[in-house]
């Protein structure tokens, strides 16, 4: 997706084919802002880092910095493996790696279900093997799956019965705690469309997105290819999961309608709130964005009451229909 021509490097960027929360509401941003501060108020700091990775083409990023509250200095780092696109801010520092040593916010928003994974399958003989898959999308058993990732599969997704999937997801783990490493103090958050280890997708999730609708995943470059994300394996010790939902809601985003008494004394002010509320319902929606579930993972600081948005995530919650909205 990231070789020449591949899907992630067109000009038109991700944002032309399927829409994420950033995408969705300036009202993500600003709600990451929220986050940014309360993070900063924590370690008592007056200037902290800002990291997105997988930043796409600088959204997240250039909403956060709109929406930060004077007096708190930001050091944004953009990391994403696209170049650096004109006109951005020129605060924001491009880079292919998350710096190490800082302290701060680092945030990934979709980003782990596009790092890649391998998929096994039972086979009739009750055989774990790997799916191998030609350039067309056409895949053939491979080897049976042994080593760490059947350790992996044991721990985190059993295999059920013949015909059924896993999407063996330790290279996410690996690359979720080597993001985390490069905070030295702060606080670092994953969100994304996933499953908990009780309710794993039988069949797996992998899929293809191109031009706003959901396509065959065929490895040519020529289309988003993603997966769900076992987000509990991510976790790391210290670390909390909770809907996007619940997270938002405790960052201000609320979808209730603004009182009607409005639409008679500032009729301007009450359309403009309508509007807040209908972005806020659809980034908080059940079945929707609203299902997404945020990874927080605090780094020197105590977990118990560290955040204003921690709390359990209901493993009944885990599982739904792809909540990415086409365009």
């Amino acid at each position: 997706m990231y070789g020449p021509g591949g899907f992630y490097l067109r000009p038109e960027g991700p944002a032309r084919h399927f829409r994420t929360s950033v995408h969705a509401s300036p009202l993500f941003a600003a709600a990451v802002a929220r986050l940014l501060a309360r993070t900063a108020e924590r370690l008592d700091m007056d200037e902290v880092a800002l990291v997105d990775i997988g930043a796409g083409r600088g959204e997240l990023l250039s909403g956060i910095l709109a929406a930060v509250p004077d007096g708190l200095a930001v050091r944004p780092y953009a990391v994403e493996r696209a170049p650096r696109p004109a006109g951005l801010d020129p605060r924001i520092q491009w880079c292919t790696e998350p710096p190490a040593g800082v302290s701060g916010l680092l945030f990934a928003n979709e980003w782990l279900d596009n790092v890649p994974v391998d998929i096994a399958e039972t086979g009739p003989d009750g055989v774990v093997r790997y799916v191998l898959v030609r350039p067309d999308g056409s895949e053939e058993p491979g080897e049976p799956v042994d080593g760490p990732d059947a350790e992996w599969l044991a721990r985190w997704w059993a295999p059920v019965r013949p015909g059924t999937r896993a999407e063996i997801g330790r290279p996410r783990d690996e690359a979720w705690a080597a993001a985390v490493a490069t905070l030295e103090r702060g606080l670092a958050v994953a969100v994304d469309y996933a499953h908990l280890r009780d309710a794993r997708p039988p069949f797996g999730t992998l899929t293809g997105f191109r031009a706003g609708r959901e396509v065959p995943p065929v490895p040519d470059g020529g289309s988003d290819l993603t997966a769900h994300v076992a987000l509990d394996a991510c976790a790391l010790p210290g670390a909390e999961l909770l809907a996007q939902r619940e997270a938002l809601h405790r960052l201000g985003v609320s979808g209730e309608r603004p009182p009607l008494s409005l639409a008679t004394t500032d009729p301007a002010a009450y359309v403009r709130a309508l509007a807040a509320a209908g972005e806020a319902a659809e980034l908080t929606a059940r079945g929707g964005l609203g299902d997404f579930q945020w990874l927080m993972q605090p780094v020197g600081l105590p977990a118990p009451g560290a955040f204003p948005v921690s709390g359990a995530f209901p493993a009944a919650e885990a599982r739904g229909p792809d909540p990415r909205p086409a365009l």
